[in-house]
């Protein structure tokens, strides 16, 4: 299908991008922000969205990149899917993100898709907000009062709908350092239908081993809910849980799907994505702790 009618500014600074939206904003017209295009563009050509602008911020330098910023790293929300995956910093400090995007559709996405672009469009059944959620990540976002930083666990509202303001734009992620040196192992395991396909349930898993046992276990869920989710029953059980025992860690993971309110689809139905986050949390949760 043909998109509907739409203006289009390819700002080259993130203050003319601000002011882009702002005055959108004011005009009470409804304006997208376009990175990678993976995710917006499809939503156009199936009319889906209707935007009056489109705001291109592909050319703004400085939204590119992965550094340290101390006990955390700074991604910049324009570093394309590929580029997250083979960052050496992201592979040691950021293991779990790194699995997670290494199975985002295929490469021809991750290769023009972003980071920014994706947690932006918050699809829970999209691979990474979960990940962010479960990492404790944050988003810096740019509007015209400034800079402001929203934890993960406040910056994802409701189906495709974040915290960012109509004129705000999300410039860069910050995300904890979880070395390997300090006990963490981290594995993201997903059931999807078809290769490329959205998982019909996923599971981010970060856990922190000290003598045998899981002294920490963080646990995002994807397409359970109409946002990611953290298995905050599942984290508590599993906490003390011996490593080499699979039935204590199988045990904690029966918890996995309770607080959740998984949809009913062609995908699956509510009950079966609930057995499905048990199941997979097991593995994961076995996998991030080293346990074959």
């Amino acid at each position: 299908m043909i998109p509907a009618a739409f203006d289009y500014e390819r700002p080259e600074t993130e203050e003319a991008a601000v002011r882009l939206l702002a005055e959108a904003a004011g005009a009470d017209r409804e304006a997208k922000v376009l990175a990678g295009g993976q995710s917006l563009l499809p939503m156009l050509r199936l009319r889906l969205a209707f935007p009056e602008l489109v705001v291109d911020v592909g050319r703004i330098p400085g939204l590119r990149g992965v550094r340290e910023d101390g006990d955390k790293l700074a991604i910049g929300a324009l570093t394309t899917h590929h580029e997250v995956i083979r960052d050496p910093l992201v592979q040691r400090y950021a293991t779990l993100l790194a699995q997670a995007t290494a199975t985002v559709a295929d490469p021809a996405v991750r290769h023009r898709g972003t980071l920014g672009g994706s947690l932006a469009h918050a699809d829970p059944a999209a691979d990474l907000p979960s990940v962010a959620l479960a990492l404790d990540a944050e988003f810096t976002a740019v509007g015209p009062g400034g800079r402001r930083t929203v934890p993960a666990r406040e910056f994802f509202a409701d189906y495709l709908q974040t915290a960012l303001a109509p004129d705000e734009l999300l410039t860069e992620v910050r995300v904890p350092k979880y070395d390997a040196d300090q006990g963490w192992g981290s594995h993201y395991e997903k059931f999807n239908k078809t290769a490329q396909a959205w998982a019909v349930v996923g599971v981010a898993a970060a856990v922190r081993r000290e003598n045998g046992r899981l002294a920490e276990a963080r646990i995002g869920l994807t397409n359970m809910g109409s946002t990611p989710l953290r298995a905050a029953a599942a984290e508590a059980a599993l906490a003390g849980a011996d490593t080499r025992d699979p039935g204590a860690v199988a045990g904690a993971a029966e918890s996995a799907a309770e607080g959740t309110r998984p949809p009913s689809d062609l995908g699956g139905s509510a009950d079966y994505r609930a057995h499905l986050a048990k199941v997979l949390t097991r593995r994961a949760v076995l996998a991030a702790a080293g346990v074959a």
